[in-house]
């Protein structure tokens, strides 16, 4: 947006102000900002003051081809007949009280047929903007317009021990609003999507495709971190079958999960019949989640297993099945032979 922070006489952060064009030397770039909600309570100030930069941006005569912020408000204000506080909102999360778009509950539950159902969940709990004084108020119309206008999203990563198939979250809000974007600007193709890896020295910016194959290899798809995570036995499981869930969250909100990732995990997890085996005796029920979640992203075209992949995967579910029921004879036995045929 071309703004920094603004301090008083005491160093305390008091808004914000405008970086001069011929000292910025580039145009305003129009930015929407989405907020968790942890943020929100934790950030009341910093939210003012991306909030005030917004509408400072919004307000400066400067010409339109330099100031895309001023351009699109005063493009809104006009087909809408709003003033130019509420056409410069670029700030929206959640309302007080709530947390999360809750499209890691759908994508956990599988209950959602088509990705637009995603999309419009996201909508509705992030649509509320907030403005300069801090307190949101629900615009999905304004929304949806900014939205339908945005190239490309964008998330930092900063900790090496949380990564973007780690845990729901990162799905839940850049996944989501990836989704709302293609729904908004009825777009055939996805969005670019990027992440900047600040975990360690320069960062590294890089596609979410990349990322998530980046991850799966150093982390899923090591023998050391998952031989790791199988020593803490049931827990170390359910680690395994969250990343394997959080991937598809990435599938079903931006379509740029790599095929080929989900036919390594089963082929390291199912395929295997010690593997899983050890998966079964250690954690029943996050097995059987493996392989529905596996079978799920075939339904769902995330990928496209052989006949061969498929009918192993079929069998190792039903068995998993009968084994938490306590039917268990022959199990691997079964499965072997259709490994092997």
């Amino acid at each position: 947006m071309g703004a920094k922070p603004r301090f008083d006489s005491y160093g305390r952060l008091a808004g914000a102000e405008l970086v001069p064009l011929e000292v910025l030397g580039r145009p305003r770039i129009d930015v929407m900002v989405t907020l968790s909600g942890i943020f929100r309570d934790l950030l009341p100030l910093q939210i003012k003051t991306l909030a005030q930069a917004a509408l400072l941006s919004a307000s400066v005569d400067e010409p339109k081809s330099q100031n895309f912020i001023r351009a699109h408000a005063l493009k809104y204000m006009k087909d809408n007949n709003c003033d130019i506080e509420t056409a410069s909102l670029r700030v929206f999360g959640n309302c007080d009280g709530a947390y999360g778009s809750n499209l890691n509950f759908m994508i956990d539950q599988g209950s959602w047929e088509q990705e637009d159902e995603l999309a419009e969940v996201y909508t509705r709990r992030k649509g509320f903007a907030y403005g300069t004084n801090g307190k949101p108020v629900r615009h999905e119309a304004l929304m949806q317009s900014i939205l339908s206008g945005v190239d490309v999203a964008y998330q930092n990563l900063d900790s090496v021990e949380v990564g973007l198939t780690t845990i729901d979250t990162y799905f839940d809000t850049l996944g989501g609003i990836s989704r709302a974007v293609k729904q908004a600007k009825g777009a055939t193709e996805e969005m670019p999507v990027y992440i900047g890896d600040q975990t360690k020295g320069d960062g590294v910016i890089r596609s979410l495709s990349e990322q998530v194959a980046l991850e799966t290899r150093t982390r899923v798809l090591n023998p050391k971190w998952y031989e790791g995570m199988l020593t803490n036995g049931y827990e170390g499981v359910r680690q395994i079958e969250a990343h394997l869930t959080h991937t598809l969250g990435w599938s079903a909100t931006t379509g740029q999960v790599q095929p080929w990732v989900y036919e390594e995990m089963t082929k390291t997890f199912i395929m295997d019949p010690e593997m899983r085996s050890r998966l079964a005796e250690l954690n029943p029920t996050a097995s059987v989640k493996v392989v529905n979640r596996l079978l799920e992203a075939s339904r769902r075209k995330y990928w496209k297993p052989s006949e061969q992949i498929l009918s192993v995967l079929e069998k190792a579910g039903q068995d998993l099945e009968d084994r938490i029921e306590g039917v268990t004879e022959g199990i691997t036995e079964g499965i072997t032979e259709g490994v092997t045929s």
